[in-house]
């Protein structure tokens, strides 16, 4: 999508491979079971500076029910990030975003969350978002990332750390070899 404006002749290629992927799995698509459980978690990853053009991180989040996929993003950081500390604490917070949301929406409907668990594969930003006392290393991370913070203190969210080799947002995120993908692949519902 980032490339709709001036697509160069190694766009189509990508696409055309992305069709024809898609053309050998017609079986696949999202399952939802009836006897899942119902409890809300969600897992974050960022490659650090992986788009080679500008040097910006791309986040990626999704969203469980029990076992079921519900809502998932990859995008493009808005800004630069300087550590990979920083490029998954931002991501971090997306994914806090998008949890607080969905959690009002389910109250809506008479679901209470406390504590939806975010997985992340970065000890840094977790001790990030858990430390209380702002250090003068950190002050350059934007605030508006920082909210996750106020959101662990209130118990809506708490950050959980998950080893890479288990962390299923890393498909949003890298390129990954086909067996790790086709894990995480069938670990997403497909």
């Amino acid at each position: 999508a980032r490339f709709q404006a001036c697509p160069k002749e190694s766009h189509l290629h990508a696409v055309k491979r992305i069709f024809k992927y898609l053309a050998y799995t017609p079986t696949l698509g999202l399952w939802y079971p009836r006897k899942s459980t119902f409890d809300l978690h969600t897992y974050c990853d960022a490659d650090f500076g992986g788009y080679k053009v500008d040097r910006k991180s791309t986040s990626g989040t999704c969203q469980f029910l029990g076992n079921m996929l519900i809502s998932w993003f990859s995008k493009k950081q808005n800004s630069v990030a300087l550590s990979t500390t920083e490029a998954e604490y931002i991501a971090a917070g997306s994914c806090c975003a998008q949890v607080m949301w969905m959690k009002q929406q389910l109250l809506d409907y008479g679901f209470t969350f406390e504590k939806v668990p975010i997985r992340c594969d970065n000890t840094s930003a977790i001790c990030l978002g858990k430390n209380p006392v702002h250090h003068s290393r950190t002050k350059h991370i934007d605030i508006r990332y920082h909210f996750i913070k106020d959101h662990i203190e209130k118990g809506d969210i708490e950050l959980i750390f998950v080893p890479t080799e288990e962390q299923v947002a890393d498909i949003f995120t890298k390129p990954l070899d086909e067996n790790t993908f086709s894990k995480f692949r069938l670990e997403l519902g497909l």
